[in-house]
């Protein structure tokens, strides 16, 4: 019996829609209005909106580098006032300024109220101006002044004007007590407080105004304040009083060198292109008090004003400025950023920008080609679409009269052959053997259906098995990570440490020297210093070996565990003796297993300051050594225990889960290695470290079991 082939009158409902227009009713019709439509319609919206696209695209491109060229001309602005408080704060804190100064002090203090100085009084304020102006020099700054600390000159013989004057107040200010710090910051002077300060500056002051379009009214003409990066530092004596006030620092007034080493950093040569010219200028106000702007070819726009449309957006209201601007006599791609003085006042702004011209012309070039590529997409592409199109609806029309056909009835019904090999051909060979095969493919894919679902069961069974292995290879992939970010943190965190161990080490050496056989009554002392600067030095080492085992191994001796526990009660006991913890000691132990000391003794110290964590309110401590019990067959014990017991709260069982990973902890302040690090110290040596509750009473239990018989770090037997 032959299928009914005829369409139901939904069907045939669908295909003629009464508000359908009757000339694209026809594939042939559709498929041209589908080429055609996008290249008249679609192709002048998308030229347009690219376009509007680029332009936006585009600025916001030239911002964010300007952005980014204001970041690093800002950082290094920060780098010279950190070096500036960093050069002011180093001459203070030097031996030759402290021990010459101490040895003159008294003359210094109380100098003759009448009459002229005694010469060794001005043979000490020669050699101290002497000294200044050295270390001065040697630092880069443009003045350095010692004061004394009502704010007199101390570096001027009395005769002198400038020693009576005293210290400009702005700087004054700076000082918020005996304990400040000296830190580089901006401060606006007058130029009497300058002429103070460093009379030889004074010819870079006084910068005449020069009139500049755009800029707010003004009446002044001339600009006679002074922007300096300055520091104070407070001198002390060797008993730590302060003795005197160190002044520090460079004028900013037409800075050069400054100025134009910011531009070579933010904008070396060859970085902008198409002929761009990157600038930098600083401020005073609204005023350039040094700059890279040319007004003409030779001279720079010092004198010149920022428009009024920046100045109130960044002085007026404090913003950063990241826009085009008109520069002196052209258009540039800007930044502005306030500065700031040591109270929080703006004082001026930091500038950094490039010529936009070059840009603009390139982008006209760009837009232009833009239009052009796709005039000539849309020519070609109309042409090819047309053809395209007819290699489409014809094979299409062929196979709707050949489906007519057969639901006319005509068993021989056929499409034939077609002058396309792509998809449409393919389809229409297939379409005269599909009556033929349908029951064939309908056999195929019941058995593609039944191989599949063997094999999908297969595949389970094999996920199944698989899984834990799967989980324990994640884990260990995790904990690979975490090692590799802990070596690298544990290597920084080692090289800036051994800085201060290096000069801890030094000053203690030079200390002995000084003191020589007075050092005899400190020994005690200094004997403990040296020990822990060893330990710190030790840590240090332990650290490296998280960062690279490979090259660093600790020394293995045979170790008393009763004395280490109680070496590290020693280190301890300021910690139990604050929060009144009693210790209660059970040292059996008799075994001596192999391990570094100092490792040994950092893992205990950990074990007992979080015991003492532990117990804010105080209690008992309990520290337990034993011999552990030798394995079944063997009559000698082959490792030792050490338990410390606290009274806190106890574990619960998610701390416990997690007692060991790195990074873990309960405490709000911890970093969460210290665990971590002790089980990797006790693993190396064929140790271990546990953590439970205590049975008899409240509290936690850590219990580290050594190996007498323990294994070197490189695995070989002690």
């Amino acid at each position: 019996m032959e299928p009914d082939l005829t369409p139901p009158a939904t069907a045939r409902h669908a295909t003629a829609m009464p508000w359908q227009w009757p000339k694209f009713r026809s594939i042939r019709h559709k498929l041209l209005a589908m080429a055609l439509g996008p290249l008249l319609v679609v192709f002048p919206l998308l030229v347009v909106a690219l376009v509007a696209w680029g332009n936006v695209a585009y600025d916001r491109l030239l911002v964010t580098k300007v952005r980014s060229d204001l970041a690093v001309a800002q950082g290094y602005f920060d780098k010279v006032l950190d070096d500036v408080g960093q050069g002011t704060q180093g001459m203070a804190m030097s031996y030759a300024l402290v021990s010459t100064l101490s040895k003159g002090m008294p003359e210094v203090a109380s100098p003759p109220a009448t009459g002229a100085a005694p010469a060794k009084h001005r043979e000490l304020h020669v050699a101290l101006a002497d000294l200044l102006e050295r270390h001065r020099h040697r630092q880069g700054l443009d003045f350095m002044r010692l004061y004394s600390l009502d704010g007199q000159a101390l570096d001027r013989p009395v005769e002198t004007a400038e020693a009576t004057l005293p210290l400009p107040p702005r700087l004054s200010a700076r000082m918020r007590g005996p304990d400040a710090q000296a830190r580089g910051e901006l401060a606006v002077l007058s130029a009497a407080h300058l002429h103070q300060l460093a009379p030889e500056l004074e010819g870079r002051t006084g910068i005449s105004l020069v009139h500049t379009p755009n800029a707010a009214p003004t009446h002044r003409t001339r600009e006679e304040r002074a922007m300096v990066a300055a520091s104070v530092a407070m001198v002390r004596n060797p008993t730590g009083q302060p003795v005197a006030m160190l002044v520090g620092g460079v004028l900013m007034n037409q800075y050069l060198g400054f100025i134009d080493h910011i531009n070579r950093v933010v904008y070396p040569e060859g970085s902008l292109p198409f002929g761009s010219q990157g600038t930098a200028t600083l401020f005073l106000d609204d005023v350039r008090i040094t700059t890279n702007v040319r007004l003409f070819q030779s001279e720079r726009a010092i004198g010149t004003r920022v428009s009024q449309a920046v100045r109130d957006a960044v002085l007026s209201r404090g913003e950063t400025w990241l826009d085009r601007a008109f520069v002196v006599n052209d258009w540039y791609v800007s930044a502005y950023q306030p500065l700031l003085d040591g109270d929080e006042q703006r004082i001026g702004m930091l500038y950094v920008g490039y010529l936009e011209q070059p840009f603009r012309w390139v982008r006209y070039a760009m837009l232009g080609i833009m239009g052009l590529i796709f005039l000539m997409v849309m020519a070609v592409a109309s042409v090819l679409s047309l053809r395209w199109a007819r290699g489409i609806f014809r094979p299409v029309e062929r196979m709707n009269d050949t489906m007519q056909r057969v639901r006319d009835g005509d068993p021989g019904a056929s499409v034939g052959t077609t002058a396309t090999h792509d998809e449409l051909g393919q389809l229409a060979r297939h379409l005269d053997q599909l009556l033929d095969v349908i029951a064939d493919k309908t056999r195929v894919l019941e058995q593609w259906g039944t191989a599949l679902d063997q094999r999908v069961n297969e595949r389970t069974r094999e996920l199944a098995a698989t899984n834990d292995a799967l989980r324990q290879t994640q884990q260990q992939l995790v904990r690979s990570e975490k090692l590799a970010v802990m070596g690298q943190l544990a290597a920084s965190v080692a090289h800036e440490v051994n800085n201060p161990i290096a000069v801890m080490q030094g000053n203690l050496d030079l200390l002995r020297e000084t003191l020589g056989p007075a050092a005899a009554n400190s020994q005690v002392e200094l004997k403990l210093l040296d020990e822990q600067i060893e330990r710190i030095r030790m840590i240090v080492q332990q650290l490296l070996q998280h960062a690279r085992p490979g090259e660093y191994a600790g020394y293995v001796d045979a170790v008393n565990v009763n004395e280490a526990v109680k070496a590290c009660l020693l280190l301890v006991n300021h910690k139990l003796t604050q929060q009144q913890i009693a210790v209660v000691l059970d040292l059996r132990a008799t075994g001596q297993p192999g391990i570094n000391r100092h490792e040994l003794e950092q893992v205990l110290i950990n074990l007992l300051m979080n015991a003492a964590n532990a117990m804010p309110a105080g209690g008992e401590l309990t520290i337990r050594t034993r011999d552990l019990p030798p394995p079944p067959g063997e009559g000698d014990s082959t490792g030792v225990a050490i338990e410390v017991q606290d009274a806190g709260m106890g574990l619960t069982d998610d701390v416990k889960a997690k007692l060991f990973q790195p990074f873990f902890t309960t405490r709000p302040d911890g970093h969460g290695l210290g665990l971590w690090i002790s089980l990797g110290l006790l693993e190396r040596y064929g140790g271990g470290i546990g953590a439970d509750n205590r049975l008899d009473a409240q509290g936690a239990v850590f219990t580290v079991t050594l190996r007498t018989d323990a294994l070197m770090p490189n695995g070989e037997s002690r």
